[in-house]
C-alpha cells in the first residue's frame, strides 16, 4: 500500500466521504480502481472505521442535549486507565471518551434528549464506577463547530466602504 496515496485518499474522505472513486480520481489523478483498492484495504486494516453523517439535530427539529463530564478516576492493580475508559465508553449515551492531561483524567461526552436524563446517566452510571472519584458536568449550551465544520454562516459584511 502506497503510504502517500493512502494518506492522501483518507483526508478527501475525512473531509467528505460521499465523493465517489471516479470523483477522488479526477482531485488526484489516480484510477478508480486504484483509489477502490486502497479504501477497501483501510477499512479491512481498521483504518477507515466507519462513514457517518453530521447533523445539525436543532436544525432538524431534535432535542439533543450534550454535556462534557470531566472524570478523575484511582487506579488500582486491577483497573488501569483503558480498563476504567472501555467500561465508560460502552455505556450507549457515551458519544466519546478521551484520557486528558489537567486536573481530570478523562473528558466523556454523553448524548442525551434532556438535561434531566443526562444528569441522572452521570448519577446512576459514571459516579457509581467503584473507581471514579470525582465528577464534573458541563452542559453544552451551543455548539458553533463540530469535526472541522461550522454550524454558522457568516452575516454579510453591511457596512459601507470608506474612501478617502
Amino acid at each position: 500500500m502506497d503510504n502517500e496515496k493512502t494518506l492522501e485518499i483518507l483526508r478527501i474522505l475525512e473531509d467528505n466521504a460521499r465523493l465517489s472513486s471516479e470523483e477522488i480520481s479526477e482531485m488526484t489523478g489516480y484510477t478508480p480502481k486504484e483509489i477502490d483498492e486502497i479504501v477497501k484495504k483501510a477499512e479491512e486494516r481498521g483504518i477507515i472505521l466507519k462513514y457517518k453523517t453530521l447533523v445539525d439535530w436543532e436544525k432538524a427539529g431534535e432535542e439533543i442535549v450534550y454535556a462534557v463530564i470531566d472524570v478523575r478516576v484511582t487506579l488500582t492493580r486491577e483497573k488501569n486507565y483503558d480498563d476504567i475508559a472501555k467500561r465508560i465508553a460502552k455505556f450507549p449515551e457515551v458519544h466519546a471518551v478521551r484520557l486528558v492531561s489537567g486536573d481530570y483524567d478523562f473528558q466523556v461526552v454523553v448524548k442525551g434528549k434532556s438535561l434531566k436524563e443526562v444528569a441522572f446517566f452521570v448519577a446512576e452510571k459514571i459516579s457509581t464506577i467503584p473507581e471514579v472519584l470525582t465528577t464534573v458536568t458541563h452542559f453544552v449550551l451551543r455548539s458553533y463547530k463540530e469535526e472541522g465544520v461550522l454550524l454558522f454562516k457568516d452575516e454579510e459584511d453591511r457596512r459601507l466602504a470608506i474612501v478617502p
